[in-house]
């Protein structure tokens, strides 16, 4: 079986940006719902069968009680927030399980179950849908990659280490020295993409990065501006790269047959009505598995 591993948080955020307001008959915003039950919907019509979709029910996390800084819901619009809840209950009448994350973050939850599933020999491939460079650490091999499906794009472990110049598991310590915008964390001073791939790709983390750069393997660009940026800052890049791991112990099913998609439920009729996507519910009958 193939397991398909969804960034609800992502997509609510993609569609929110990409379509026109629509409201329902309280004046609640409800577009980027809509705009995420069809786009989980049109991955069950093209034959994905076991589903889960993890979603940011708060925004803040326990990384916010180790990093002051770490992002938070400020400045995000209230009718996107307004609309977690509605999706998380729609994903769940139309038959979907759903990890709604507070004190961890949705890409927690897809790595965990990530985690899971492919400990389970029943499980030829995960797919995990979100193109977020967070999550291209729990990629490995060719059973476990990313799918970015607005770019139809499938990156495994080689496209990884092509696109980042590191491998998966290298991912947290080049996060942690490049720095975060969107997560809030700035990384090490004068450490951009290209020293910081070219010196994991040879040391893999940041204890194996030789304190005198004098040793520095011959490959990498010696630089004693590099040493001293990171090892003056290395309690910083060590907390950097806990914000960067993604968590793998978040509960998120016992097991994968949980995932298995069978229909909606008989409240999706109601919340189809609500958010004005009858359509949506004559799709996801039309769906059921025979």
């Amino acid at each position: 079986m193939h397991v398909h591993l969804i960034d609800g948080t992502y997509e609510l955020f993609r569609y929110f940006f990409a379509l026109p307001s629509s409201r329902d008959a309280k004046d609640q915003e409800i577009a980027a719902v809509r705009g995420v039950l069809g786009s989980v919907l049109s991955m069950i019509e093209q034959g994905a069968t076991h589903v889960g979709v993890a979603t940011d029910h708060v925004i803040e996390s326990f990384r916010n009680n180790l990093y002051p800084g770490y992002k938070t819901s400020e400045g995000v619009a209230p009718e996107l927030l307004s609309q977690f809840p509605i999706l998380e209950e729609a994903l769940e009448a139309m038959g979907i399980l759903v990890w709604p994350m507070a004190e961890f973050e949705a890409d927690d939850a897809l790595a965990s179950a990530a985690a899971k599933s492919a400990a389970d020999e029943c499980v030829a491939k995960v797919f995990i849908c979100s193109p977020d460079k967070d999550l291209a650490q729990c990629v490995s091999g060719k059973r476990v990659v990313q799918l970015d499906r607005m770019r139809n794009l499938e990156r495994d472990e080689s496209g990884v280490q092509e696109k980042f110049g590191v491998y998966p598991h290298s991912i947290p310590d080049l996060l942690a020295v490049v720095g975060d915008n969107a997560d809030g964390y700035p990384g090490i001073a004068g450490w951009g993409l290209k020293a910081s791939a070219q010196t994991l790709s040879q040391y893999h983390h940041l204890e194996g990065i030789p304190k005198n750069w004098k040793d520095w393997h011959p490959s990498i660009k010696r630089s004693r501006a590099l040493s001293t940026s990171l090892f003056s800052e290395w309690e910083n890049a060590l907390l950097y790269r806990t914000l960067a791991t993604l968590r793998r112990d978040v509960p998120v099913f016992t097991a994968v047959d949980e995932l298995q998609w069978k229909g909606p439920r008989s409240e999706f009729a109601k919340i189809a009505e609500r958010i004005k996507a009858s359509q949506l519910l004559e799709r996801a009958e039309r769906a059921i598995p025979a």
